[in-house]
């Protein structure tokens, strides 16, 4: 490892991050910049081509797109008010519960959709309105909003669990999907279970108890929706379909729900709905381009290998070092999107866990989960933002409520991280793992 070329490409990120430059672009450049440093002017512009290029070159990748339609057409088709509703009346009447009703429709919603940014939107839409009409402050449903939407990155389907897969070199996505469960889960009873510990302090407004007759009718409003879940998931686990055809799948789907059978998704609606599909994936995939140069390099200058070194260096106890990576992966959360995240330093400190024998698949969940709290940070956390922006708050009012929800998703991240089965228990029951 040459410490002129990690100097540049250091320092050069995070210079070009200070003044506010896109990521993809600071990624890119700064890849450029260490490329000219180490290889020579003419080949640094075509290996960074190369990379790219060939980064971009995968099938598990077209599940992107088709994954962000299908959320799309979520959004926009009437699927959240649906499982507001039915949630309303399966948690409702607890203490807290319209803080229980944002919590577990985020999780649905973003189960649904994959997006933690379209579970804040279209849920905090319709909740933080009603939550404070009941009573709750601003501020706090705000936050359980942001928090609770993060939870559609971990249980399936979600797009960044696709991205690990490619950083990782080919982990089974079938396998990551149903691992995420069980951790996904858990953030939400925990966030729950502090979310209620305030709402009864505070005396918060309980809901009244739905009859049989009332759940039964929203269970079965919302069936369609949830069906997804099924078709797209036990497709997979039963071999029907790859990953990547669940996700054609997905968008047929919805349409189907969104146009025909909840109406509210016009054909004058589609247009729209394509274009901001096109612009979000063409984020995402630049990222992966620019992200897969970045990897590259970093590998040709032995980068990985140098801080695997300086690890076990540190200490050769498992607890230490995955405590060392946690806090790295939390610190980068805060300045760093999930998608480049994932994609720089899974080849960096995956080595490091496979060496201490930690299986691939609990460590993608665990570092998911980890840097969904990121998006709850600032300066960059995309579903802190559209949060605020939704409940018409400002982000300074909204961290002292949010610290006991971080606390909740710490502790979680903790318990995933140092209790193994909870990522592999559901892969080994379906046969996917042994």
């Amino acid at each position: 490892m040459e410490f002129l070329e990690v100097i540049v490409l250091v320092v050069s990120f995070v210079v070009l991050l200070s003044m506010g430059v896109p990521i993809a672009f600071a990624i890119g450049i700064s890849t450029l910049l260490t490329m000219l440093v180490s290889i020579a002017p003419e080949p640094a512009f075509t290996t960074l081509a190369q990379r790219m290029a060939t980064g971009l070159d995968s099938f598990a990748l077209l599940a992107i797109p088709f994954f962000i339609l299908a959320g799309q057409l979520m959004n926009k088709g009437g699927i959240a008010s649906r499982l507001i509703d039915f949630a309303k009346v399966l948690v409702g009447p607890l203490p807290g519960g319209l803080a229980f009703v944002n919590i577990v429709a985020c999780m649905l919603f973003g189960a649904i959709s994959g997006s933690a940014v379209a579970a804040a939107s279209a849920i905090g839409g319709i909740m933080n309105p009603r939550m404070v009409k009941e009573g709750y402050s601003r501020p706090f449903s705000a936050a359980v909003n942001i928090t609770s939407a993060t939870t559609g990155m971990i249980i399936p389907p979600s797009n960044i669990l696709i991205v690990y897969s490619l950083a990782s070199g080919g982990v089974s996505i079938a396998a990551l999907f149903v691992a995420g469960y069980v951790p996904g889960f858990l953030v939400g009873f925990a966030l729950m279970l502090v979310a209620g510990v305030i709402s009864y302090r505070k005396k918060y407004a309980v809901g009244e108890k739905s009859s049989l007759k009332e759940i039964a009718k929203r269970f079965l409003d919302a069936l369609p929706s949830l069906l997804l879940l099924f078709i797209v998931i036990g497709g997979i686990i039963a071999g029907v379909f790859t990953a990547t055809e669940a996700s054609a799948v997905a968008v047929l789907y919805t349409i189907i729900l969104s146009m025909a059978v909840y109406k509210e998704v016009k054909v004058k609606d589609l247009p729209d709905i394509l274009i901001q599909t096109v612009m979000t994936t063409s984020i995402v995939m630049l990222l992966i381009g620019t992200s897969m140069g970045m990897s590259w390099i970093m590998s040709y200058e032995n980068i990985p290998q140098a801080v695997s070194e300086s690890l076990l260096a540190v200490s050769d106890n498992k607890i230490v070092i995955l405590i060392i990576i946690n806090l790295i992966l939390l610190f980068v959360g805060i300045f760093m999107d999930m998608t480049p995240a994932v994609l720089i330093f899974t080849p960096i400190f995956l080595p490091v866990v496979i060496n201490m024998g930690m299986d691939p698949i609990h460590f993608g969940i665990m570092m998911v989960l980890n840097l969904c709290i990121g998006l709850c940070t600032p300066p960059v956390g995309g579903v802190l933002f559209v949060g605020c922006g939704v409940a018409n708050i400002s982000i300074s009012k909204v961290i002292k409520p949010l610290v006991p929800l971080f606390i909740a998703m710490v502790v979680a991240l903790l318990m995933v991280t140092y209790i193994p089965e909870l990522s592999l228990w559901l892969p080994r029951v379906f046969g996917i793992i042994e």
